[in-house]
């Protein structure tokens, strides 16, 4: 059996409809994005034992979509060289180096029975000395839709699309916006979880409305808490229907405590579209930061977006 010192770390980039998933951690007896990932990744690997285990840049929330999601698992030489094509044409030469046979692992995965449709693994490849998915991110980012009044009802996109019966002030919603960005605690503006921090730097916020009518929220921070983008969407959507004051969502935040001034959004509109990670060379450095910040109970990159 490999060391932890001698296994191999790979990175998976991922995506996924969560409209059917309870979310990305296994739960028992619940579909989950790692639960079925986990199980192809068993069915893989079969010969070897129990299956290898995956850990994801950021836990995300059940009816929650990504299109962005990273993880990582780590696998035995033995494991790695199972991955070598065994279907290749005469006179072909086998994938021998590590490179290509990581690469294997996304169509293996993508190809077992069971894994369905609405997740899909874009891309596996070897991470980078000092990679760690969760520890090693610098930020991630979000997009949340809405189809208020006046954008098009689209059925083909319904699941990943609140749709809202009234017209919204997308100015407004920006002065909002822009007030709520920074290091803050988000206490007011996040589920609370027993030992979880609140404080986080919201390194951007803003608004677009498309030609098409449809409103997009873009969201980035250097990690999110439990709730804290749908909650922040929805403060912005009850100032753009001018139930809520532009100045009361920033007074919100300063106050620490939940409100039901505004509601927290539906799942289905939000969508993790990118983690951002530092140059190959700053890696392990960051993740040693991450956790020592954990260990000292401040921000911890890996709570829920």
């Amino acid at each position: 059996m490999d060391s932890p010192a001698e296994l191999i770390r790979l990175r998976l980039d991922i995506a996924y409809d969560g409209t059917e998933f309870q979310g990305w951690a296994r739960q028992p007896r619940l579909r989950t994005v790692q639960g079925e990932l986990e199980t192809a990744l068993a069915t893989v690997f079969s010969r070897f034992g129990p299956g290898p285990t995956l850990t994801v840049a950021g836990r995300t929330d059940a009816g929650v979509h990504a299109l962005g999601q990273v993880a990582h698992v780590d696998l035995t030489h033995q494991q790695l060289a199972s991955l070598a094509n065994s279907h290749r044409t005469k006179g072909q030469k086998p994938e021998s180096s590590p490179e290509a046979r990581a690469v294997r692992l996304a169509k293996r995965l993508n190809g077992i029975a069971g894994l369905s449709s609405d997740l899909y693994v874009t891309r596996t490849s070897l991470a980078p000395p000092g990679f760690d998915a969760r520890f090693s991110a610098t930020w991630r980012r979000y997009r949340y839709r809405v189809a208020d009044q006046g954008a098009p009802r689209d059925p083909l996109t319904r699941n990943q699309t609140l749709w809202y019966p009234a017209d919204l002030d997308v100015d407004a919603m920006n002065i909002a916006a822009r007030g709520l960005v920074g290091l803050h605690d988000f206490a007011a503006y996040c589920k609370p979880r027993e030992g979880a921090t609140t404080i986080r730097t919201l390194q951007h916020f803003g608004w677009e409305r498309e030609p098409s009518g449809l409103l997009v929220a873009s969201l980035q921070a250097d990690a999110f808490c439990h709730s804290m983008v749908r909650a922040l969407a929805g403060a912005s959507v009850a100032v753009g229907q001018g139930k809520l004051p532009a100045s009361r969502a920033v007074e919100l935040l300063r106050a620490k405590q939940r409100t039901a001034e505004f509601k927290v959004l539906p799942a289905k509109g939000l969508i993790l579209m990118e983690v951002g990670y530092p140059d190959d060379a700053e890696l392990a450095t960051r993740a040693a930061q991450t956790r020592a910040r954990r260990d000292a109970g401040l921000p911890d990159a890996g709570n829920l977006g």
